[in-house]
């Protein structure tokens, strides 16, 4: 009985862990680039009562007898399905169709990566424009730098091709690429292995595997950048609730469990009078 209370307590931590990730996910349905989470769980130790061994007559026994000791959070996985693509009226809204993310280098200097393709142009100080990200953090080419114009530059003006080049019009209103202005786009061996750093932004680690350039890597499928548009959460609402309910029944189960256990004990105890 003592074993039964500590197994469902620790029922009952995995399932909160799991309603975590499922109001966490609810929370981020209109977060733009937002991926959705899911819990995995697993089996904790087992303890052997009896090992294999013979029957009174003698004929040995195929199993032996083992009793659980409860349950926990094993992972919580990132599900990389494509979100759908949210109409916006800003020029410098920019969704992508396929794997890849846009990079951005942080506060720190450190370089990350996202889906959240709301930009905007911000001034550089005298030197013209930078585009940027809604926290200010660069957005960076394809050869790692920074975006940047001359103060000659109108931003309403300026357009990006599906493949991430940086548009402006000629005297003729026919837009031209500006040489080596190329929105990088980048993808991962395992994306599952990304480390998230919050604000939609992912950070690369040694499961994830270095980030892949697509504009000098021939051996993965190019994504198209589509601007105007941005990606919306792939959270399934109608899927979480469910998933929320399953969650609470188990979580009430458990409770269950220690309720009755308590209730066996009780009744232990009171043999004695």
């Amino acid at each position: 009985m003592i074993r039964s209370l500590w197994s469902a307590a620790t029922g009952m931590n995995a399932q909160q862990t799991n309603v975590d990730t499922i109001a966490n996910n609810l929370s981020n349905v209109n977060s733009v680039g937002y991926k959705a989470q899911v819990a995995q769980f697993k089996s904790l130790l087992y303890q052997t009562l009896q090992t294999a061994t013979t029957t009174a007559n003698g004929d040995p026994k195929p199993t032996s007898s083992q009793v659980g000791l409860g349950v926990r959070n094993s992972s919580i996985n990132s599900i990389f399905t494509q979100g759908s693509l949210l109409n916006s009226n800003s020029d410098t809204s920019f969704a992508i169709e396929g794997d890849g993310y846009f990079a951005v280098r942080g506060a720190d200097g450190n370089r990350y990566y996202t889906r959240n393709g709301d930009f905007t142009w911000a001034t550089n100080g005298t030197r013209g424009l930078i585009l940027t990200n809604q926290d200010g953090l660069p957005v960076l080419s394809d050869t790692g730098r920074n975006i940047t114009l001359g103060r000659e530059y109108v931003a309403s003006r300026i357009t990006v091709s599906d493949n991430g080049t940086v548009c402006y019009p000629d005297e003729s209103n026919n837009p031209q690429p500006l040489e080596d202005l190329v929105i990088g786009v980048y993808q991962f061996n395992n994306p599952g292995g990304l480390v998230r750093k919050g604000d939609t932004l992912w950070e690369v680690s040694a499961a994830s595997g270095a980030a892949l350039n697509e504009a000098t890597n021939e051996n993965v499928v190019k994504s198209k950048i589509v601007q105007g548009y941005l990606e919306g959460s792939n959270v399934q609402v109608a899927d979480e609730m469910v998933n929320l309910i399953v969650a609470q029944r188990a979580y009430e189960m458990n409770s269950k469990a220690i309720t009755t256990s308590d209730e066996m004990l009780q009744t232990a105890n009171n043999l004695k009078r």
